[in-house]
């Protein structure tokens, strides 16, 4: 290997892979575009090839950046769990940092968490919530120890294990007392609002091959968002939204009676939920004790398939 390239050209460069934003992944990283440009273009010397290739439609790999991507990654994540294993000693060795899609963070998580703080209460636990290509890209490059959420496509899955836990549906919701609660028909929806699954969502690729199979054009009047405080403050606002969420986002919801499903076939969308690592890393004890507690609490709650 070359001894020239350092951790700080990695981080770089896997920051503006996954960002397609030299101004994005700067910030990241607490850097300023000039620095982070700086280093990449140190790394590419190293090389002696282009790994990103720079237009006005943004920030691309090259096929070389493409291999090299998976590699660079690999190696920080290793080096940085690596590094936690050395300062395996107080605070360091009881820190376990969890990524959670929605649905999970709404559902399963709360009470999965609180049965481990039982178990482990010297383990000091963080929860970030994100979409799923944000949490996958931090817990790729040694940000998160774990993510639960909806299996998503194979290149976000580059490097990561998955287990699985469950399957949900998605499922489209409204308010009781909206008048599109006894839709049956998708194309039905374009008369009212509909919040939709945004395009770094797990679930989008899910619902857009569903209503292509249905003849259903995307639908015009929509609000791209994955944010459940704003999908639920949307309908409590206007009783003519139309929800299309994962069915664990809005569980507790439907089973008060807030919310109600519309009655639609939306068994397409039916995908599988689970744990998702890093494959080539051995799980600390925290990861693993906090992984099988995940699975004893599906297993109590009739969850699977």
């Amino acid at each position: 290997m070359d001894r020239r390239i350092k951790f700080r050209h990695l981080d770089a460069f896997s920051a503006i892979a996954r960002a397609h934003s030299f101004k994005i992944a700067a910030e990241q990283l607490n850097l300023t575009q000039p620095a982070i440009s700086k280093t990449l273009k140190e790394l590419e010397e190293i090389l002696g090839v282009a790994v990103l290739e720079r237009s006005r439609a943004g920030v691309r790999l090259t096929p070389e950046g493409e291999v090299f991507l998976q590699f660079a990654e690999q190696s920080t994540a290793a080096l940085r769990h690596g590094l936690r294993s050395i300062r395996a000693s107080g605070i360091a060795a009881g820190q376990l940092r969890i990524g959670a899609l929605p649905s999970v963070a709404s559902a399963l998580l709360p009470e999965a968490v609180m049965a481990f703080m039982v178990e482990s209460p010297d383990t000091q636990i963080e929860i970030h919530e994100g979409p799923h290509h944000d949490l996958t890209a931090r817990l790729r490059s040694g940000g998160l120890d774990l993510v639960v959420g909806r299996l998503g496509m194979p290149d976000t899955m580059v490097g990561l294990s998955f287990q699985q836990l469950y399957t949900e549906e998605v499922v489209a919701v409204a308010r009781p007392d909206s008048p599109a609660r006894g839709i049956c028909d998708f194309a039905a929806l374009n008369a009212y609002r509909v919040l939709y699954p945004p395009k770094e969502s797990a679930i989008r690729p899910l619902v857009a091959r569903m209503l292509i199979a249905k003849g259903v054009p995307l639908f015009a009047n929509r609000i791209e968002t994955a944010s459940p405080v704003f999908g639920r403050t949307a309908l409590m606002t206007d009783r003519d939204t139309v929800w299309i969420i994962s069915a664990g986002v809005v569980a507790n919801d439907l089973a008060q009676g807030h919310l109600v499903a519309l009655p639609l076939d939306m068994t397409a969308t039916r995908g599988a939920v689970g744990i998702m690592s890093r494959s080539e890393e051995v799980p600390s004890v925290a990861t693993r004790r906090f992984s099988k507690g995940l699975h004893v609490l599906c297993a109590a709650q009739g969850l699977g398939g």
